[in-house]
């Protein structure tokens, strides 16, 4: 197996095909007429040259070496990383959904329409908003889908307002995506408990305020007791209330943003509605509005016409088209085909399940971990590792011995206002069996700090890749392969 631990230029052969094209049928291009000099390769790329065997072997081994949901428990805070059931694979690919194309006549694309269409309204009533556009695919694309409807409902009405609220827990993208938006960011800070500090917001709160971006629960894992003093604030002075729903997942069926005063919900689907995480590959972030935003929602939408479906563009307040045709649609359908198999109860369930898992294992951890805050947590929470770093080992020293147990460390260092943090979410799909081994593994690493500190300071001891210079590797990546490069990093 040698051959497969080993980079695929280190096994290529001159000479050796693993695949053959067919002849182009496309008339010869000048380059020079299409691209600058500069940019015009002088000599063939050194490209592997491998069977098709050693390809598929390669490639099976790369896989082989990931971690994913179905090959062990994945507690990244704030990501919601659950089992994606595979019947939303198969629906997916049923031949009606798969082998469809966008330029269509929608005469021919009914059933897809439909689908896209009570897919709108499911979500609809479950972030108790009155539509919802499924066209930005990614959660941050749909934070700035949101925040772009959020300046057109401003400019409007005649003002200009320029900056947005932020809490200090709230997640990176959301502080990026207002920025890309436009907007000057202000942090807002959280009070004892972990919650947005209302004092404070009251004293950044003006008529400059475009919005509040807030996540309930926060990432802290706790919920904004507060929220609907918070949405008045905000509402009296103009504003609106932005909810980033990467926490979703801990409310399903209970309560709603619109209940809680919210204008403008993104949804995370890989997270709350188990559509694939990850890989670079496919993601959706639909956004659904109150009834004031609904005329600037992104064109062209799903429409009912009658008893027909139809693509609807005229709308002359729209912020226009954010994503090609019309979202990731074999991502809708995973995530459709989740909602109507859960039901109202079984969604309801799901949230009941997340945060009595968290908070099983945030009561096993806690003798063992700083806790800054004891409250009940929801679906996530928060530990520390400084009672750890006071004997000389970090939160990211104990995440890579948890490699050495077979486990994806939790997110850790996030939120940033939580010393040497660590933020675990357990999911409801995980067993009481996976989460009392997790607290097990947990439990002997924290033992482990204070009697024998080095296994931990030298982890991982068992991955395919060891602890790496970190400063080397920042200060002089290596982002290319050629073979002098290889034979440096080996001999070093």
């Amino acid at each position: 197996m040698v051959e497969y631990n080993q980079l695929i230029f280190e096994v290529s052969r001159p000479g050796r095909v693993g695949s053959s094209l067919p002849v182009s049928d496309v008339d010869k291009i000048n380059l020079q007429e299409l691209l600058p000099k500069h940019l015009i390769r002088q000599e063939a790329a050194e490209l592997p040259e491998v069977s098709e065997l050693q390809l598929v072997r390669h490639y099976t081994a790369l896989s082989n070496k990931n971690h994913g949901i179905d090959n062990g428990f994945y507690p990244l805070g704030s990501c919601t990383m659950k089992y994606n059931p595979k019947i939303n694979e198969d629906v997916a690919r049923f031949e009606g959904f798969s082998r469809i194309h966008p330029y269509q006549p929608v005469e021919t694309v009914q059933g897809a329409l439909k689908l896209l269409y009570e897919l709108q309204e499911d979500l609809a009533v479950i972030t108790g908003m009155d539509a919802v556009t499924l066209q930005p695919s990614a959660g941050a694309q749909g934070e700035w889908t949101g925040l772009m409807m959020v300046k057109a409902y401003h400019e409007q009405k005649g003002e200009k307002r320029t900056k947005v609220l932020v809490p200090d827990s709230a997640h990176g993208t959301n502080p990026a995506s207002a920025t890309v938006a436009g907007y000057k960011t202000v942090t807002i800070p959280s009070n004892k408990d972990g919650l947005v500090d209302l004092e404070e917001l009251k004293k950044h709160v003006d008529s400059d305020t475009a919005a509040l971006m807030l996540t309930n629960p926060n990432t802290l894992g706790l919920f904004e007791k507060e929220i609907l003093e918070i949405a008045k604030v905000v509402h009296e002075a103009g504003g609106l209330l932005y909810y980033d729903g990467a926490n979703a997942n801990a409310i399903l069926g209970k309560t709603t943003p619109g209940k809680m005063g919210f204008d403008i919900v993104h949804l995370n689907l890989h997270k709350t509605f188990t559509t694939p995480h990850g890989g670079g590959g496919p993601g959706a972030g639909p956004v659904g509005v109150k009834k004031k935003l609904i005329p600037f929602l992104p064109v062209p939408r799903v429409d009912k016409d009658g008893d027909r479906y139809v693509m609807d563009t005229n709308h002359p307040l729209s912020i226009g088209r954010v994503k090609g045709y019309y979202g990731n649609f074999g991502i809708l359908v995973r995530a459709y085909t989740y909602i109507r198999t859960m039901g109202p109860e079984g969604l309801r369930q799901v949230s009941e399940s997340a945060v009595l898992h968290a908070n099983y294992l945030r009561k096993k951890l806690e003798p063992y971990f700083e806790a800054p805050y004891s409250q009940v947590c929801k679906h996530e929470f928060v530990l520390s590792g400084s009672k750890q770093k006071k004997l000389g080992v970090r939160t990211l020293d104990m995440a890579k011995r948890l490699l050495d147990f077979g486990y994806h460390p939790p997110t850790i260092y996030f939120p940033l206002n939580v010393e040497e943090c660590l933020m675990i979410e357990p999911t409801e799909t995980e067993s009481k069996e996976t989460l009392d081994a997790f607290a097990d593994v947990m439990i002997q690493i924290a033992i482990e700090v204070e009697e024998n500190p080095g296994v931990v300071l030298e982890a991982p001891h068992t991955t395919v890749i060891g602890r790496l210079d970190e400063v080397q590797a920042a200060r002089q990546p290596i982002l290319r392969y050629t073979k002098e490069k290889h034979k440096e990093t080996v001999k070093s």
